[in-house]
């Protein structure tokens, strides 16, 4: 039954398969649970909707285990930092099961082998759908303007050898696959789309994101508003120079979507003259100042966007470009410097959730015709390339080569002889050069996956439990950084909201249930100093007016600070 398991009846009854229910939350009273101060995460995972639809969406053969123990035991792991699963090898099981309500939690073979249940027939991508709709129509303001970028997952495994991508963070090119999220405009996720195959921002944006915004972002305007108003637009996109295309800006713009990047080429500076110090509130009461100028601009295809640039104290002038005609440009501005936000999203989410981290090690053929680039094409691609350095180096150095006034006779035949012997190699380039040019015209760019040389190809890796995980990962940063928000109320540094959170899910808890009450109070060890302390008591506050139930339970969470 494993260590520290006691419920001696329900679990040999679920080993039989006669259990009807799972086994429901059952307290004891406990002191010093490691890990006690996730429990105080528990109203703002419930708020979120960790356990509002997963009925709906999943289902569990009889067992010990039900859904809500194991969406909560996912998500507490998150905020705990435990950031692979098979860290619960090395954490107690009891200790564990105490702020479940059980016994014990399961095994990692057991939990894995839950997670590969829950993952099938699409349920985890039905489910953040469903999620993603509920919080965008939670905070439509959030929802009309949405930010869009690629996140490369590197693979170290070799299992499948899959395509090779840049990766920036490191300045190499590995093998990896791409995920394309999108989140708002503090930073918060709304959903990812993996690509096993990554054809670029602009097609993921098109094929995959549009037709999902276009039912999901809510308050769009009516077809007659639209009509009436030829300048208003449904939403705003923003992405970087990737996405930079006046062809996609214009279908973009068909489609009644404003979007908003960097300009690829800006031109020439523009006058200092133009610019105008404008003043720009960010979070809360924050204000700053920018210098910003505006003009019209015509990019290569007729079409005509706003470009805005912002004068930097070093004298850089930034040009970003948008197809919101209306919106003032300070407000714009703003919104396209505030992309830092998705950049600090995915840093936070490698280093703290582990984002990378594979589910399981499970590898999948590919069903859907994708294209690939085909190897050929890019082995001579590679050959064009570097023959065509060696030929610029040549001449280079042909163009540098001179004769001097005092050279004499023998100096004169030997300069003679160098420069020729240089022009037969430059000659013997350039034949070589137009060869492997003609060779790679000939040669077709992309090709369909399953036309690929057998040691070429490849299989998609397993991405159903990753989706799940992604998905309750989400959550867990979602309410996270509804937690912070109540902290920095209280906190003098307020930047440090996030690493207080952290050190309250690690620290530990006494547990102590109360029936006849129906309470379930959780008693916070004291932090490490006292202004935690006072700021940990406002959350209790804040957190002990929404009077939250235990799920499963009649007991209604209670969270204070100390034994008093």
């Amino acid at each position: 039954m494993g260590m520290g398991a006691c419920y001696t009846e329900a679990r040999v009854a679920a080993s039989l398969g006669h259990l009807e229910s799972p086994v429901a939350p059952d307290f004891k009273p406990a002191v010093d649970v490691p890990n006690g101060g996730v429990l105080f995460a528990l109203p703002a995972l419930l708020s979120i909707g960790l356990l509002k639809t997963t009925d709906h969406f999943f289902q569990l053969p009889k067992g010990y285990y039900g859904l809500e123990s194991l969406f909560l035991l996912l998500a507490f792991m998150s905020l705990a930092r435990l950031k692979f699963i098979e860290s619960l090898r090395y954490c107690s099981p009891g200790e564990w099961g105490n702020l479940l309500g059980l016994d014990r939690v399961p095994e990692v073979r057991t939990l894995r082998n839950k997670i590969r249940l829950l993952s099938g027939d699409n349920r985890p991508e039905r489910w953040s759908e469903a999620l993603c709709k509920e919080w965008m129509n939670a905070a439509p303001e959030q929802a009309g303007t949405l930010y869009i970028d690629g996140h490369t997952r590197v693979y170290n495994g070799h299992q499948t050898k899959l395509p090779r991508h840049y990766v920036a963070r490191q300045k190499l090119c590995l093998r990896a696959t791409s995920d394309y999220w999108v989140n708002a405009l503090d930073g918060q996720p709304f959903f990812v789309v993996n690509q096993v195959v990554d054809p670029g921002l602009i097609k993921v944006i098109e094929n995959d994101i549009l037709p999902r915004l276009d039912k999901d972002v809510p308050n769009q305007p009516s077809a007659a508003a639209l009509s009436e108003n030829l300048l208003l637009h449904r939403y705003t996109l923003v992405f970087d120079r990737e996405g930079y295309s006046p062809a996609f800006m214009a279908r973009l713009k068909a489609k009644r979507v404003a979007c908003m990047t960097y300009h690829k080429y800006p031109g020439e500076d523009w006058p200092i003259e133009e610019f105008k110090t404008c003043v720009v509130e960010m979070e809360g009461t924050q204000q700053v100042e920018i210098k910003l100028a505006e003009r019209g601009s015509c990019l290569s295809n007729k079409l005509w966007v706003r470009e805005i640039r912002k004068l930097t104290s070093r004298g850089h002038q930034t040009a970003i470009i948008s197809t919101d005609y209306q919106s003032k440009a300070a407000p714009l501005a703003l919104t396209m410097f505030a992309r830092w936000s998705q950049e600090n999203f995915f840093k936070y989410a490698r280093e703290h959730y582990n984002l990378d981290r594979l589910i399981d090690y499970r590898t999948e053929t590919i069903s859907d015709p994708l294209q690939v680039v085909n190897p050929a094409y890019r082995q001579l691609d590679g050959q064009v390339r570097s023959c065509t350095g060696k030929l610029t180096r040549q001449l280079a150095e042909f163009g540098k080569m001179t004769l001097k006034e005092d050279d004499d006779n023998k100096a004169i035949k030997a300069f003679l002889k160098k420069k020729a012997d240089c022009r037969e190699d430059i000659e013997q380039l350039q034949h070589q050069c137009q060869q492997l040019k003609d060779e790679r015209k000939n040669t077709a760019h992309h090709i369909m996956v399953d036309e690929l040389p057998e040691e070429d190809r490849f299989m998609q890796l397993s991405t159903a439990g990753k989706h799940l995980i992604d998905t309750i990962k989400m959550i867990a940063y979602r309410a996270e950084t509804a937690m912070a928000t109540i902290l920095r109320q209280n906190m003098v540094h307020q930047d440090e909201a996030r690493t207080l959170l952290e050190a309250l899910f690690k620290t530990e808890a006494d547990i102590i249930p109360d029936v006849k009450a129906g309470t379930l109070t959780v008693s916070l060890h004291h932090l490490a100093n006292r202004c935690s302390d006072a700021a940990i008591e406002k959350l209790c506050e804040e957190l002990n007016e929404t009077q939250t139930i235990y799920p499963g339970t009649n007991l209604r969470l209670i969270l204070k600070l100390g034994s008093k």
